[in-house]
C-alpha cells in the first residue's frame, strides 16, 4: 500500500496487472465490447486482402444489393454501407477495380467517385438530417486503412452530440438503426440515374 494525496492505493502483484501478452500495466476502467466478427480483418492482417479473390470490396458487387449492403451501383464505382459504422448511414464509395490508391483511378472513375460522394451526402441529408459529415480515405496500412488493398472513401454523417459520453465513459457506441433499415432508406432515396 502507498499513500497518494491522502488516499490509500492498493498495489497489486505483477501477475494481476500483466495481460496475456505479458505486458505490464494497470487494470483500466474500460469494459470490453467483444466483436469477434472483426477477426476476419485482424487474423490475416492486411495481406489477406491483396488479391481480388479475398477482397470484400471486390466480392460485394457479385452478391445481391441487400446481402452486400450496396445502396447504389454506378458505372465505375458503387456505394455500400460500412459493415462497422461509426454512425448510422456511414457509407463507403468504392471503385469496382481492385486498386489501392487514389492516384490509381482514372479520370472517369475519379469523376464518378466525386459525384457519388456528393450524392451520398445529399441523400443522407434527406433521410437522416445530419448536421455535418466526415469524408476521408485512409491510404495504406500506415494511414489506417482497414482494407488497404482496395480504395474506398468514407462518408460519415455527424450530429451534434453523436460523440457523447458513451464511447468515452462506457466505451460503447450506440447505433440507432439496423444496417438493413439504413440500406433500405438510403437506397430508396437515391436518385434514379
Amino acid at each position: 500500500m502507498t499513500e497518494e494525496a491522502g488516499t490509500t492505493v492498493q498495489e497489486q502483484p505483477d501477475e494481476k496487472v500483466t495481460d496475456g501478452f505479458e505486458l505490464p500495466g494497470v487494470p483500466d476502467a474500460f469494459q470490453r465490447l467483444w466483436t469477434p466478427h472483426r477477426m476476419a480483418y485482424v487474423k490475416g492482417g492486411q495481406h489477406q486482402f491483396e488479391d481480388r479473390d479475398a477482397c470484400p470490396f471486390c466480392a460485394a458487387p457479385g452478391r445481391p444489393d441487400e446481402d452486400s449492403l450496396i445502396v447504389h451501383r454506378g458505372v465505375h464505382n458503387y456505394v455500400v454501407l460500412n459493415l462497422y459504422p461509426y454512425n448510422p448511414g456511414h457509407l463507403l464509395v468504392c471503385p469496382y477495380r481492385h486498386v489501392p490508391d487514389y492516384t490509381d483511378i482514372n479520370p472517369e472513375e475519379t469523376l464518378e467517385f466525386g459525384e457519388l460522394t456528393q450524392t451520398a451526402m445529399r441523400v443522407l441529408r434527406k433521410v437522416a438530417n445530419p448536421a455535418g459529415f466526415n469524408l476521408g480515405m485512409n491510404q495504406g496500412t500506415a494511414g489506417g486503412a482497414g482494407v488497404a488493398a482496395h480504395l474506398h472513401q468514407h462518408v460519415v454523417p455527424r450530429w451534434g452530440g453523436d460523440g457523447n459520453f458513451f464511447p468515452i465513459i462506457a466505451h460503447t457506441k450506440a447505433i440507432t438503426q439496423t444496417l438493413a433499415e439504413v440500406r433500405e432508406q438510403v437506397a430508396e432515396a437515391w436518385p434514379a440515374g
